[in-house]
């Protein structure tokens, strides 16, 4: 009977070891690790606007390119500003690759924005009627201004997963290892209790 339940203890650590490992192998190979640091700020920007391209722990210059800026080179351990092109797409992410002593490292600016603002368009003038008859009376027809919505709601996840990392991915690891515990250990003692 022990061994029954041991075996169902390590069954379950097994289980909850094997669902966190490729979470762990994902995070690892989504972000690689370079041996400088590097940053755009701010990550969102509309079309036109600065950016500010940081790189620190490269001894030597180091560059910054991009499709929807010029290439900019950085000083060592410093940062420098890049204008964003006019024509750069709303909504649309763009990769930007930090260049350091031939390593590469790179992260993604997205532009802000999904629409320009809708221009009214007037459907109706008003216009005074006159009758002919000795009461003139004048009757204004209606008048507004429509403006028609460009598009539907742009729907997602909205910025609020940017990716998984290592504390993240600790934590929910030990709250997964305290519910097994947990389990094993009220199974336990229910299986105690009804020894006699």
């Amino acid at each position: 009977m022990r061994a029954i339940r041991a075996a169902s203890a390590a069954l379950l650590g097994a289980a909850a070891l094997a669902l966190t490992t490729p979470a762990v192998a994902m995070a690892t190979a989504a972000a690689p690790v370079t041996p400088f640091g590097f940053a755009v700020t701010p990550s969102v920007i509309a079309a036109g606007g600065q950016v500010t391209l940081t790189v620190t722990g490269c001894s030597s210059t180091a560059t910054a390119t991009s499709g929807v800026f010029d290439d900019t080179v950085i000083p060592s351990g410093g940062s420098a500003r890049a204008s964003i092109f006019w024509d750069a797409k709303p909504g649309a992410m763009y990769e930007v690759t930090f260049t350091c002593n031939g390593e590469e490292g790179t992260t993604d600016l997205t532009i802000a924005g999904g629409t320009p603002a809708p221009t009214p368009t007037p459907t109706a003038t008003p216009t005074p009627t006159r009758t002919a008859s000795p009461a003139a009376t004048r009757t204004p027809t209606s008048s507004s201004t429509a403006i028609a919505p460009p598009g539907g709601v742009k729907g997602g996840l909205g910025g609020s997963f940017i990716g998984m990392n290592g504390t993240e991915l600790a934590i929910g690891t030990g709250l997964v290892a305290a519910a097994a515990l947990g389990t094993v250990l009220v199974v336990r003692r229910r299986s105690a209790n009804r020894q006699h």
